[in-house]
């Protein structure tokens, strides 16, 4: 089946929640290789905050779907002369399959035609060397920023370790 790709609604938020827990967090997880599970419990997001990112106007979340399911989530936000790419979510029975890589290039296209901007960066937890080798086969590469990790806030899920932190990776899309 083909990919299609829109903008998400509110409509789309708990599909969307749904869709990034199932992909990050519990044993439903570990069925695709994007898991978080050995790093962190509970929750990754909430409809609270997919909301609020849907109704931001300085960003939008894109989703691909095949038919009515969504097998595929991405938050792009404007900042400064960059977007950011995140909530990057592939429901775990369609990873390995080419979901990731055409929604990531769709973002990538929304970015550089649409927007305008140069550069996409995102943000990925440095224990995750597998997930970095992928984007970094796409053409990203570390900046040498850091970010901490948002210990404290169970909105982000509870550490499972004490030494969590975040590398920058950019990409210039020109």
């Amino acid at each position: 089946m083909m990919l299609a790709f829109r903008d998400a609604t509110p409509a789309d938020v708990l599909a969307i929640v749904a869709l990034v827990e199932s992909a990050y967090r519990g044993e439903s997880s570990r069925a695709g290789w994007t898991t978080e599970a050995d790093l962190l419990d509970g929750q990754r997001t909430d409809a609270k905050s997919v909301a609020a990112l849907v109704a931001d106007p300085s960003g939008r979340i894109v989703l691909a779907s095949e038919g009515d399911a969504i097998v595929g989530t991405a938050h792009l936000a404007r900042e400064g002369d960059r977007a950011w790419f995140g909530m990057f979510a592939v429901r775990p029975t369609r990873q390995r399959g080419g979901v990731g890589h055409a929604l990531l290039a769709e973002c990538e296209r929304i970015v550089r035609e649409e927007w305008r901007l140069p550069r996409l960066g995102m943000t990925v937890i440095w224990t995750r060397a597998e997930l970095i080798d992928w984007y970094r086969r796409r053409g990203y590469a570390p900046t040498g920023e850091t970010r901490p990790f948002p210990y404290g806030q169970p909105r982000f899920g509870r550490p499972k370790r004490d030494d969590l932190h975040f590398i920058v990776l950019a990409k210039d899309l020109r």
